[in-house]
């Protein structure tokens, strides 16, 4: 069974392992990159979980069995609170297909929905096909604005919106 739960300085090498992980599997799927966050020491985790976790920010771990098998964050747009942004999304690739990443978008749907904002957005690279499906089958949809990877200038992001369910 698979358990949701918001990333805390309690879970923080939880999460920095998991997210590390998520780093080295998919690298082109991060605006940040392995070789950035290994260097962060674990205070820096510790502070990353507590300055993520508030009324207009969430990090969230799956967890399968006693392991981080999916990470996902949301934060609610700085411009547009009715906007909150899917971002860190990661399922660990032994748990794909398995409805883990669906948890995930679902816990995040319902945080952003708490929070009256209407539309969950996300950027998701060109060449990620499974994510883009993924998201597709969510009822996502791209909204034709683009912006460059800023770790590879080869490669495009795309934004995808869907609306927020009784906002």
């Amino acid at each position: 069974m698979i358990a949701i739960e918001p990333i805390t300085p309690q879970n923080a090498s939880i999460f920095k392992a998991a997210r590390l992980r998520a780093l080295q599997d998919t690298p082109s799927a991060f605006g940040s990159t392995y070789a950035r966050e290994s260097l962060f020491t674990d205070a820096d985790w510790v502070e990353r979980a507590n300055r993520s976790n508030g009324e207009t920010s969430i990090l969230l771990l799956a967890m399968g069995e006693g392991i981080a098998v999916g990470i996902a964050g949301s934060y609610l747009d700085h411009d547009d609170a009715s906007r909150a942004q899917l971002i860190s999304m990661w399922t660990a690739p032994t748990h794909r297909h398995q409805g883990v990443g669906r948890l995930l978008v679902n816990e995040i749907h319902g945080w952003a929905s708490q929070r009256s904002a209407r539309t969950l957005q996300l950027m998701v690279t060109s060449s990620n096909e499974p994510a883009i499906s993924f998201y597709q089958r969510l009822g996502f949809t791209f909204t034709g604005r683009t912006e460059p990877y800023p770790n590879d200038s080869n490669l495009i992001e795309l934004e995808m919106s869907r609306a927020i369910a009784g906002s």
